[in-house]
């Protein structure tokens, strides 16, 4: 398979998974480990999640930019002091996990474990809140318990970030459109402090000289495009919808994986 043709393949799966419940980077660990793509730098699988930013800052200019025009409305001030400190605690806990040397797991099971845990969690977390409006306003504790989520999210691949964010918002009584906006606006700052992280990091340690820069823009570029799309189609989809249909999709993923490694085929 062209280098190319590969790199598309995975700015797509990375643009499509970035913000549904299902995890963008247990979705690139996937076919690398499995073989079915050729395997890319860490470096590589971070930083195309920045182009999903860009999706993001697409589908909600308007909420942006009433954000930015409103700056002394103490209601626009309130949500993006909140919006500050959760950033602040993920990057925070995401420094300390780098100095710590946490090693991330990449290989199938533990994915494939994230994956199936993670769609029971969905199922029992959407029958709890079964008949509950939820409220809009986003609390202290809210911020504190998403940023959590993050972390989460950033030590077990396959736990999906916009996931377990979404759910724990909504497990604190938030409204389901207001606690995906709340994460999806977040993951601004969050995806694009982790690339230019990342980029730094492999400047100031020599690795960015063997580095295909232009495959780097090329998948996200696409993962941009395909982000977009799915941005646009969940904003709508959750006004009316449960994430039962993605726990399903992970517990099956999850299950198949693991019966996979188990019966000796990876």
């Amino acid at each position: 398979m062209p280098d190319w043709l590969a790199i598309i393949l995975l700015g797509i799966i990375e643009g499509v998974t970035e913000f549904l419940p299902i995890s963008s980077t247990g979705h690139l660990l996937i076919p690398q480990n499995l073989g079915w793509l050729p395997a890319k730098s860490d470096l590589f699988n971070v930083v195309i999640q920045s182009g999903a930013v860009l999706a993001v800052l697409a589908v909600f200019t308007q909420r942006v930019k009433q954000l930015a025009t409103s700056l002394s409305d103490p209601a626009t001030k309130d949500y993006l002091a909140k919006l500050a400190v959760a950033f602040f605690i993920t990057a925070a806990g995401g420094l300390v996990i780098k100095k710590l040397d946490i090693e991330l797991p990449e290989t199938i099971p533990p994915v494939a474990w994230a994956t199936l845990i993670g769609g029971i969690v969905i199922l029992a977390l959407e029958a709890m809140q079964k008949g509950r409006s939820g409220v809009t306003e986003i609390t202290w504790t809210v911020v504190i318990a998403v940023a959590a989520a993050q972390l989460l999210a950033a030590v077990f691949p396959g736990t999906s970030r916009s996931g377990a964010s979404i759910l724990m918002a909504m497990a604190l009584g938030i409204a389901r459109p207001a606690a995906t906006e709340f994460s999806f606006l977040l993951g601004i700052p969050t995806l694009l402090a982790a690339g230019g992280y990342k980029i730094l990091s492999a400047f100031k340690d020599g690795e960015a000289a063997g580095e295909d820069w232009n495959m780097v823009a090329l998948g996200t570029l696409v993962s941009a495009i395909s982000a977009f799309v799915v941005v646009k189609w969940l904003i709508r989809f959750v006004q009316s919808h449960t994430f039962n249909g993605f726990a399903w999709y992970r517990i099956a993923l999850g299950g198949g994986l693991l019966a996979w490694t188990f019966l000796g085929k990876h």
